[in-house]
């Protein structure tokens, strides 16, 4: 093997935020008056763009009741919800080692930029990724669109990145633009769901992932 860039996928993947995403979004659509969703129903559209995890969970949503949900999902996920969020244990260190190892680093997120821009400016990680997609940029997951500007705009080929996620989005992304992919079981989707995308490799911690990318450069 051996990789140039790593791309990661940021919830569920990076950073332990399944539970707020849950929380924000039944939150929200119980004050726009939509019908109550349960925690599975959220979790199986988390790695989509906000507007396509909508649409999926209330296929019948008009565009003033999208408005209310695009402002209270971002208010409640920023501000609102109780549930706490923050890194995986271990992910700051392990992305400083990749960094330091000359490993290029990259991020393709179903956050919009503003919430991307805003979550990196609040760790000070910024620094650490050599570039970035976000879905209201480009095109949702699973659309290999956003791995393939990636690979364009830091010039390595499909064969010398690897996509890290915790969703079936993110691995059928990776499939579509031939770059190999390494599946996290802490996240949003289930391992047999990930298994059936045929990664390279199931991790069930940052730990785990931290020897097996050692291991695979």
């Amino acid at each position: 093997m051996g990789f140039d860039l790593i791309i990661f996928d940021w919830d569920g993947t990076l950073a332990d935020s399944t539970g707020r995403i849950v929380d924000s979004m039944q939150r929200a659509g119980r004050i726009v008056g939509l019908p109550l969703v349960t925690d599975a129903q959220v979790q199986n559209i988390i790695g989509l763009g906000l507007p396509e995890a909508v649409e999926t969970l209330w296929p019948a949503i008009d565009e003033e009741q999208m408005a209310a949900m695009k402002e209270g999902y971002a208010r409640h996920f920023v501000s609102d919800s109780p549930v706490p969020m923050g890194l995986f244990a271990g992910a700051e260190a392990m992305l400083a080692r990749l960094q330091e190892r000359g490993v290029l680093l990259a991020v393709a997120t179903g956050k919009s930029r503003r919430g991307l821009d805003r979550i990196l400016d609040d760790l000070t990680l910024r620094h650490r990724f050599a570039a970035t997609r976000c879905a209201d940029e480009s095109r949702s997951k699973p659309d290999p669109l956003m791995l393939q500007e990636l690979l364009t705009q830091l010039r390595i080929p499909a064969s010398r990145a690897l996509m890290v996620g915790d969703t079936t989005y993110d691995l059928d992304m990776a499939n579509a633009a031939g770059v190999a992919g390494v599946a996290m079981s802490h996240g949003a989707h289930d391992e047999l769901a990930l298994l059936g995308c045929r990664p390279l490799a199931m991790c069930h911690s940052i730990a785990e992932l931290d020897v097996w990318i050692a291991q695979a450069l």
